[in-house]
């Protein structure tokens, strides 16, 4: 899940206004003529650049350490009355600091809204930064450097590699992986989305990820998802979001039966969900939807994304005992 991907409409207007920031006007662009109007473009998305248009104008709007504070809190309270206790969200420093925003505002004010989650919800979270494989290296050179300290310090709790994904192939970023690897800093990467199933090979021979995030590709390579299986590398589904950006046509043509067969650890999770139509929970019954999965199926969902999380040892030896509980309750239902 992407922070600045729960940038809802009524957010974006409110923030532009307060920051001076000019957008689009209504004749160049339709989408823009009110929260309303841009809400219902979000429906209609191409393609990921198509996606990635709106999402970057979206951004802009992103100025003081205030800003990033409101965004992270708006997510972490939706997310709340989802059910969510533990959130792992991915944020793009690239896309501030080439508007002169500095990176220590971003973090300060996402840091500050997941303060907020955790006093006041409870809710254990990580930050991760992300890389934008659409910009040159070297400048995810810079942004590496910015936060070496932060990631180092368990600050932040790795990093990943998003944004437009075909024709940037993973192993650009090999040198930055190989670095933080031996920083035993965690890693993980968009690959397999709109991208072919050789980037998710890519990301884990060249850049030796944890974590594949969509992956949904992965399903055309039999001996790529056994060793997925046996290496335990997590695919992150995002259901809603491959629908709204047409890589399938129907959430019942994701490859989550096929995973759930062949043993590759995956979770459900909601991407950008103010752009997609679909928060957490909604994933999460789309899922159900489509498949009509036993209680056994999403105990094993349930627990692969706690145990393959990010989180520490103990704080997962707590959440998997509520999911038991929850287990529980429904076992003796039935």
């Amino acid at each position: 899940m992407h922070l600045e991907g729960s940038l809802s409409p009524n957010l974006l207007f409110l923030l532009a206004q307060r920051n001076d920031i000019g957008l689009p006007s209504s004749e160049d662009d339709p989408a823009f003529a009110s929260p309303e109007t841009l809400l219902e473009r979000y429906a209609h998305f191409t393609s990921l650049d198509d996606f990635l248009h709106y999402y970057f104008i979206g951004m802009s709007t992103l100025v003081t350490a205030r800003d990033f504070e409101e965004l992270a809190w708006e997510y972490f309270k939706r997310a709340h009355s989802d059910g969510v206790v533990h959130a792992e969200v991915f944020f793009d420093p690239q896309a501030h600091t080439a508007r002169g925003v500095e990176y220590k505002t971003v973090l300060d004010g996402f840091l500050q809204g997941c303060r907020r989650a955790e006093s006041t919800f409870g809710m254990s979270t990580k930050l991760i930064l992300c890389f934008l494989r659409h910009l040159p290296v070297s400048e995810a050179v810079v942004t590496f450097g910015d936060a070496r300290r932060d990631l180092e310090a368990g600050v932040l709790a790795g990093i990943g590699l998003d944004s437009s994904e075909k024709g940037f192939p993973p192993s650009g970023w090999q040198a930055i992986y190989q670095e933080a690897k031996d920083l035993e800093i965690k890693r993980t990467a968009h690959a397999g989305e709109e991208g072919p199933v050789e980037y998710i090979r890519e990301a884990v021979e060249k850049l030796d990820v944890e974590r594949i995030d969509h992956g949904i590709r992965l399903a055309e390579d039999e001996a790529l998802m056994r060793e997925l299986a046996q290496r335990r590398i997590m695919v992150t589904l995002c259901p809603l979001s491959n629908v709204r950006l047409q890589c399938v046509e129907r959430v019942a043509d994701l490859p989550v039966r096929r995973f759930l067969d062949a043993g590759v650890p995956f979770s459900v999770n909601s991407d950008d969900p103010a752009y997609f139509g679909g928060y957490i929970l909604d994933n999460y019954c789309a899922v159900q939807e489509a498949f009509s999965l036993t209680l056994q199926e999403w105990s094993t969902i349930a627990t692969t994304a706690i145990a393959l999380s990010w989180c520490e040892e103990s704080r997962k030896i707590a959440i998997l005992s509520e999911l038991n509980k929850v287990i529980e309750a429904h076992t003796s239902k039935d």
